[in-house]
């Protein structure tokens, strides 16, 4: 990553990167069509239903996105951009996989904090129902979600640089806009029997993914890995 370009030229970069790397199957593209939508839909929720916002996100958007990357997509070599599995994971700049199981499984277990101690220490109110339960929950998948992400960039202001950091931190929160506008045709390619995507806008070095749908048959001119 060249560390005097602008800030919007290493956002490109890194959503660039992130869909050549990590994006080849069609199905996990579905599914981050998916998740995106149930992003904008909680992003939009958040103001007036903020735990149901959260809930939503947590359960279908970041279950359906990750289940993509571990069930989904190929960990063979990438003959497209002649790389191996390990030096994606390696130079991947947010989440890789290993880092993915450690905040999914914070997910999974913080719950279970709340049915030992309801209040989590005096933090919550003692919730008088399920709906109550539910809302402490979603104010801890928040604080999960939110220390994933702050962690990861000031983590990358040392690691890398602040531009970076700053850079992955707005890539994370505009992707539902960018997947939506990325995948919106994956499941027109699944219902025509397609699993992988050719990416022959990646093997003719056309940088699609930074600004409209990388469709094979329309390379869109733009940009290291999310």
């Amino acid at each position: 990553m060249n560390e005097k370009q602008g800030f919007l030229a290493t956002l490109k970069e890194l959503r660039w990167d992130d869909h050549r790397y990590y994006h080849h199957s069609r199905i996990n593209q579905a599914l981050h069509l998916l998740s995106a939508t149930s992003f904008v839909v909680a992003y939009v929720l958040f103001w007036s239903h903020p735990a149901v916002a959260v809930l939503l996100a947590w359960i279908v958007g970041m279950t359906s996105r990750q289940a993509g990357h571990f069930f989904f997509e190929p960990r063979d070599y990438d003959d497209v951009n002649a790389a191996t599995h390990d030096h994606k994971e390696e130079i991947k700049v947010g989440y890789n996989l290993q880092r993915k199981v450690v905040l999914m499984s914070l997910w999974l277990v913080s719950p279970l904090v709340l049915f030992f101690d309801p209040t989590l220490f005096g933090l919550f109110s003692a919730p008088a129902n399920f709906v109550g339960f539910l809302d402490n929950v979603a104010i801890l998948w928040l604080a999960v979600g939110v220390g994933g992400l702050l962690f990861r960039t000031v983590q990358l202001f040392f690691i890398r640089d602040v531009q970076t950091g700053l850079a992955w931190a707005a890539k994370i929160v505009t992707d539902p806009f960018h997947d939506i506008m990325l995948y919106w045709k994956s499941p027109l390619h699944l219902l025509r029997g397609e699993l992988i995507d050719p990416m022959h806008h990646v093997r003719d070095g056309h940088p699609a993914a930074n600004d409209g749908e990388a469709d094979d048959d329309e390379p869109v001119p733009s940009g290291s890995t999310s």
